[in-house]
């Protein structure tokens, strides 16, 4: 064979004039373009951040830090090839090759992603009838709730009954009884004359997940035992343990602490296949990782880049060969994301979290449907959620192009923070004596916790929003009903969705409106002229809305109203709450005489749009403005307003 140096043109040979110039060594793309200044860029962030100008931002801060994300990880307004050699952000490697960052396999997701679907309800049949249909419509692998959490486990022979299992990958999740369920597939499997080396996907074991979300002790010694036997069995391509991060997430944690806890679990797991004889390449090929995938498209890709580099790191220190270092990891839809109300933005959401899931090189990806949050889904739920899937991969060609965000400066510089995050929540875990322990003693869950308050807070003084929820509300919106879905496990993590509080506003405000033919009702009353109070008048409307709270504008200004006109209003509208809506100079000219005015006509609370300093003389129950605590507010007015809890 001859080498490269044979058929390479020499300095003295022959070139074809009509042959194609050679590609330049190095290609700059927007050549022909004037390249753009670092200043020229700033200043574009910084209108972009602060279009109103009235913050006053300047280009340079807001190029350096545009927000902070809940864990603390900075985000700025650009970045560029500066930004990641001051960060030291180490070369991310190729993919299928370690660290992994890039994809556990060269030719990363080419082909496709795996299409796991989540079968969680109660009712073997209808699961039955779920899997077929799911299996006829471009699903490739199956992930079964049995016992406690999904349909019984003596059911699991009828429900595979029509699949082909040595072409149909399952994983099992069946919390305390995983063991038996692993044993039940095996046998379904034996009785149908699959071989055990014909079969993929997992068994699902997993008794540290199972303990973050009950609370119970952590019991290694069964599980250790039955996976060694498994090994000895040739089931090469069926892994026998998960490690579940949902647990984790499902219980408000961030993006890092899921790195650490998963991580640690990870840990825990090899420790104990170790002490049982097995090797580290044994061990690793047994797991498969379980992360969830948010609507935050960058923190998810990014994340699943860093636990690729992070475990890796662990896998090369316990001796596990560089083919066995590759993370295999299953994407799912963020639960705590979900809402009940308005639930047809979960559409919007799931497939951003879809996407990014597969542009970060998840081997598998599960959506939940959109109406998973309210109950058992039905035929339509489910079908967006397999539909949503195959959209990105055959119509958009999500997974034609291998880490498609690799190279991204943001990415790189994200993904590189992330990992040192999650290795510090790592360590903070070890130290505390190891997860089994950091979960028993309470540990993890203050952690957790604290991060859980923090996004709380977000949501409640509107720096974050849920679209439909607490922003953009539907008051007429038709509810959806569906049939209650097999309880989860509990006792320990709790299992939280951002929407909840504000969810349990609109129950209350819905009971009231059908007790009494009306929503809870505030009287917004303007000060001047209607054009000036119209922001605020907005402004107030909007805050109250997502409680289920109306609001009535008083027909005419306040402050040229009489006792007897505002008297009138609050009685038409059935209501004893009223809200000031002004300039600042209305309210410093008669904001403290129109609130007494309201008092007298019947009103009992009384609220002003705008900061304390607007009106300092006038005796006002509660001040609402941009940055207060919106939920406390609203929960107040229901209290105000007799609607009960």
């Amino acid at each position: 064979m001859a080498c490269m140096s044979d058929v390479t043109a020499g300095p003295t040979e022959t070139v074809d004039p009509g042959a194609p110039p050679a590609p330049p060594e190095e290609l700059t793309l927007a050549a022909a373009f004037p390249a753009a200044t670092r200043e020229q860029w700033e200043k574009l962030v910084a209108g972009v951040v602060d279009k109103s100008g009235a913050r006053g931002l300047l280009p340079a801060a807001a190029a350096e830090k545009l927000s902070v994300t809940v864990g603390g990880i900075e985000i700025a307004g650009i970045y560029g090839p500066d930004e990641l050699a001051a960060a030291s952000v180490p070369d991310a490697g190729f993919p299928g090759f370690a660290p992994f960052v890039r994809g556990r396999r060269p030719e990363g997701t080419l082909g496709g992603w795996d299409v796991r679907s989540l079968f969680d309800a109660p009712d073997q049949t209808v699961v039955r009838e779920q899997v077929l249909t799911d299996l006829e419509n471009g699903v490739t692998s199956l992930w079964l709730h049995v016992g406690d959490s999904g349909f019984p486990l003596s059911a699991l022979a009828q429900v595979l009954s029509d699949v082909l299992l040595d072409l149909a990958p399952v994983v099992l999740d069946a919390g305390a009884d995983g063991i038996a369920a692993a044993r039940a597939l095996l046998k379904v499997a034996a009785d149908r004359g699959v071989a055990t080396g014909s079969l993929s996907g997992n068994l699902g074991l997993d008794p540290v997940g199972y303990a973050a979300r009950t609370g119970e002790a952590v019991e290694l010694t069964e599980t250790v035992a039955f996976v060694a036997q498994h090994i000895r069995s040739g089931a090469d391509q069926l892994r026998a343990i998960v490690v579940d991060a949902l647990a984790f997430h499902d219980a408000g944690a961030s993006e890092a602490q899921e790195l650490g806890a998963a991580l640690a679990a990870g840990v825990t797991y090899l420790r104990a296949l170790a002490e049982a004889g097995l090797s580290p390449a044994q061990a690793c090929g047994q797991l498969e990782f379980r992360y969830a995938a948010t609507d935050d498209q960058f923190l998810t890709i990014a994340k699943l880049r860093a636990a690729r580099r992070l475990w890796s790191r662990v896998a090369s220190a316990c001796g596990a060969p560089e083919a066995q270092q590759g993370q295999l990891q299953h994407a799912v839809t963020s639960w705590p994301m979900m809402t009940r109300r308005d639930p047809y933005v979960n559409m919007l959401r799931t497939t951003i979290a879809a996407f990014a899931a597969g542009v970060g090189g998840a081997d598998s990806v599960t959506v939940l449907p959109f109406d998973s949050a309210i109950g058992v889904p039905d035929t339509l739920g489910r079908r967006i959620a397999r539909n949503t899937q195959a959209l990105l991969l055959e119509e958009s060609f999500v997974a034609a192009v291998i880490d498609p965000a690799g190279g991204s400066w943001y990415v790189e510089s994200l993904t590189d923070a992330l990992a040192h995050a999650g290795w510090a929540e790592f360590q903070a875990i070890e130290e505390a004596g190891g997860l089994p322990k950091a979960l028993a003693d309470g540990f993890v869950a203050e952690r957790i916790a604290a991060t859980r308050r923090e996004r709380q807070h977000k949501l409640a003084v509107r720096e974050d929003a849920l679209t439909g929820v607490s922003e953009f509300p539907q008051l007429q919106e038709k509810t959806l009903e569906r049939q209650a879905p097999a309880p989860l496990p509990g006792g320990g993590l709790l299992r939280i969705r951002w929407a909840e509080r504000h969810e349990e506003m609109r129950e209350r405000s819905d009971y009231f409106a059908v007790q009494h033919g009306r929503p809870p009702t505030v009287l917004l009353v303007p000060l001047g002229s209607a054009r000036a109070a119209a922001a605020r008048l907005g402004f107030a409307g909007d805050l109250l809305r997502p409680a289920g709270i109306d609001g009535a504008t008083l027909d005419g200004a306040g402050d040229q109203s009489s006792d007897d006109v505002l008297a009138e209003a609050l009685k038409s509208n059935a209501t004893t709450v009223a809200c000031l809506c002004g300039t600042d100079d209305a309210y410093s000219e008669s904001a403290a005489g129109v609130a007494e005015a309201l008092r007298r006509a019947g009103a009992t609370h009384v609220l002003l749009a705008g900061p304390a300093k607007a009106a300092p003389d006038a005796k006002i129950d509660t001040f609402i403005f941009r940055g207060c605590d919106a939920v406390a507010v609203q929960e107040q007015t229901l209290t105000e307003l007799g609607v009960a809890e």
